[in-house]
């Protein structure tokens, strides 16, 4: 072998390397840009005595979620999806009706939403047993993204 194949050799063994690289970096940062802007949506529980109280839902990522579909569960039993029949179903057990928010299939919760999806407006321990007791024990709400 010669210099000029060796050199012919290490300039393809460079350039395949190169291209391995970059098709990596491409991949890496296409990945990261699709995380970066997902959305993050988080289900909180409050009970500040006297102020509202409830499950409020939070979109905390970059990006806006599309609800494809939920289900609304109560007791272990499924009652369908977080709509307005389901959740007035479940407004209606509690001897003190909360308020509530609902959603549509294929609704579009922004970037920093937030909002209480059931809640009381002056909560009292005494006075919301019920309320309490279905929010912290007895309900239990999935979301598809």
């Amino acid at each position: 072998m010669n210099a000029e194949t060796v050199t012919a050799i290490c300039a393809v063994v460079i350039a395949v390397a190169s291209l391995v690289v970059s098709v990596y970096q491409t991949h890496a940062m296409r990945q990261h840009s699709r995380h970066s802007v997902r959305p993050i949506l988080q289900l909180h529980r409050g009970r500040p005595v006297g102020g509202r109280a409830g499950i409020r839902l939070i979109n905390s990522g970059l990006g806006p979620a599309v609800i494809v579909d939920s289900t609304l569960t109560v007791d272990d039993e499924v009652i369908g999806a977080w709509n307005a029949p389901g959740v007035d179903y479940v407004r209606d057990r509690p001897s003190i009706r909360p308020s509530a928010v609902t959603f549509k299939e294929g609704e579009v919760i922004a970037t920093d939403y937030e909002q209480y999806l059931l809640s009381v407006a002056s909560y009292d321990p005494h006075n919301h047993v019920g309320v309490e007791d279905l929010i912290n024990r007895r309900l239990t709400l999935s979301w598809g993204l």
